[in-house]
């Protein structure tokens, strides 16, 4: 069966249970149908409870052989519940990009999934529309006050906040907008970003609560005047409007697991052009209402990994106990140098060649992050036992812990090994720390990142890009984290690069200041904040029937 057939046909518990389940009143939640609900954050907040273990679940590099990073996350939910754990969950919300373009969806997949899937998947409960809508708000008034009069100074060419929408479009990335005459504004250059690259988006996300995502909105830099001094959100006088518009979206969304476990879906920030994490508020909610909080973050631990430890947790306060890194042995073969075609043969050469990037890897979080980590090997039914006993030994030599997990296949039954493993690490103590200091330069933080993350030399920098840094230093932007938009399936920015490579540098083109989300933006190689779709769309295959089931959802 499909991951749909198997979400549509599990029976699901009324909301109201798992969130009883969970120790929530019907008061402290909103429903949204019969399941799914709006968490009242501050309800839970208030609760007199000490904070439960958080769980990291991150990957290696992600590759078109599938890595199961979510289906993992879900899967060790669902095993520590089975080992009477109170248990709960904190995903990302799945974009409409990658749904109608070509990854899929957010919400895992076998039998270790959230439901309701499709509705997951789709509109949900209309977070991300309004995300898109408070940005474009703020663009409207933007160009609306040039157009009345422009008495701030905002020059037209100096506007580096875009427009957004929640779906791969590329012919959005680059356009001249404000034709059609003096009455239809004023022509300029523009483009958009996809939603979940905007920094809305990612102010919503690191937001402690809607006190600070108010603040938060008022700091977004629009653009810069003629004098080449930054204009905001609160300048224009936009800041209470798109607050407005997120009100609700700021509570967390609750939904199950087929298992039953509860599961705060909340924010959908890309790990390759933004930080990859879901929001803070939604993971407080978790620690606080579970004894354990298993989240994961985008992409590998190069990408997402490092922004939720380098960004979210020092924003939050987070300490991972644990970390758990997902590999599997196809995707390990083809890092390795196999055919994307042969990748169910036995090929132990490959596979040898392709462990030193899993290594580099569980290196970056046990030695620059401070981490215990176990690997958690995504068993598929193509995997050879002498694959996967070779896989164990090399790991184990290396020092590296290792599990096999069949959570796909058999739900939490096939990750309780893998819990049990979770649940010893969170007993010890850790010495976490971040890969740079705050107060480190924008040089030597994206350095740090490339040297002690990404095993290279360190970055270059574009004329252009070293321009841009002198200028966030002396508006003040220099002291805060940074996020580095970089291709996701290699430790370089050469998207083709895969395995371990070594002696490599990365190019920054581009450095920006995300004032609202509170870091700054560094885009390196080909990067794109506005995706385009595939050759074939997932769209092409996706439909309704006139019952209203939904058809060719992955």
């Amino acid at each position: 069966m499909t991951d749909l057939e198997i979400a549509q046909q599990a029976v699901l518990r009324p909301i109201r249970h798992v969130a009883l389940g969970a120790g929530l009143t019907g008061k402290q939640i909103s429903l949204y149908g019969r399941y799914k609900a709006k968490v009242d954050y501050r309800a839970v907040f208030k609760k007199r409870k000490k904070d439960g273990k958080l769980i990291l679940v991150t990957a290696i590099n992600p590759t078109s052989a599938g890595e199961g990073k979510t289906t993992t996350t879900i899967g060790l939910a669902d095993a520590l519940r089975r080992m009477g754990k109170n248990v709960v969950a904190a995903l990302r919300e799945p974009s409409l990009g990658p749904v109608f373009g070509l990854k899929g969806g957010a919400t895992g997949g076998g039998y270790a999934q959230i439901v309701p899937m499709e509705d997951i998947n789709l509109h949900f409960t209309g977070d991300f529309h309004a995300i898109t809508s408070a940005n474009n708000l703020l663009c409207a008034m933007a160009d609306n006050h040039i157009f009345q009069g422009n008495a701030l100074g905002l020059d037209p060419e100096k506007i580096t906040f875009k427009r957004c929408l929640d779906v791969n479009d590329r012919q959005l990335r680059y356009i001249r907008s404000g034709l059609g005459g003096a009455k239809s504004g004023v022509e300029r250059d523009d483009g958009f970003d996809i939603t979940a690259a905007s920094e809305v988006m990612a102010t919503l996300c690191l937001a402690a609560d809607f006190a600070d995502l108010k603040k938060r909105l008022g700091d977004i830099v629009v653009g810069y005047t003629y004098d080449d001094k930054p204009v905001t959100a609160r300048d224009l006088n936009a800041d209470g409007a798109m607050a407005a518009l997120l009100k609700e979206a700021i509570n967390p969304n609750l939904v199950q697991t087929l298992e039953g476990t509860p599961a705060l879906v909340h924010g959908g920030p890309f790990a390759n052009i933004a930080h990859g994490c879901n929001s803070v508020i939604a993971t407080k909610c978790a620690l606080r209402l579970g004894d354990y909080a298993v989240t994961e973050a985008g992409f590998g631990a190069d990408l997402g990994a490092e922004k939720f430890l380098d960004i979210k947790c020092r924003t939050a306060g987070f300490k991972p106990s644990a970390v758990v890194i997902v590999a599997t042995i196809r995707a390990l073969k083809l890092q390795g140098g196999a055919e994307k075609g042969s990748l169910a043969d036995e090929n132990l050469g490959a596979l040898e060649k392709g462990i030193p990037h899993l290594l580099r890897h569980v290196n970056t979080i046990k030695n620059t992050f401070g981490l215990p980590c176990v690997v958690a090997i995504n068993n598929f039914p193509s995997d050879k036992p002498a694959e996967i006993s070779t896989l164990l030994t090399k790991l184990d030599e290396a020092g590296a812990q290792a599990v096999l997990s069949t959570v796909f296949a058999e739900g939490g039954k096939g990750g309780v090994t893998l819990a049990r493993k979770v649940i010893e690490l969170c007993e010890k103590s850790n010495d976490f720390k971040f890969a740079y200091d705050e107060s480190d330069s924008i040089e030597d933080k994206i350095n740090a990142v490339v040297t002690k993350v990404y095993g290279g030399l360190g970055a270059e920098f574009t004329p252009e890009a070293k321009e841009q840094i002198k200028r966030l230093d002396r508006l003040g932007f220099g002291k805060t984290p940074v996020c580095i938009a970089k291709t996701q399936y290699s430790f370089t920015d050469d998207p083709l690069l895969l395995g371990a490579p070594e002696g490599f540098k990365v190019t920054v083109r581009e450095v920006k200041v995300s004032a609202g989300a509170g870091f700054v933006v560094a885009l390196t190689g080909k990067i794109m904040t506005m995706p385009g779709l595939p050759r074939v769309p997932a769209a092409e295959g996706i439909s309704v029937s006139d019952d209203g089931v939904t058809k060719g959802l992955f």
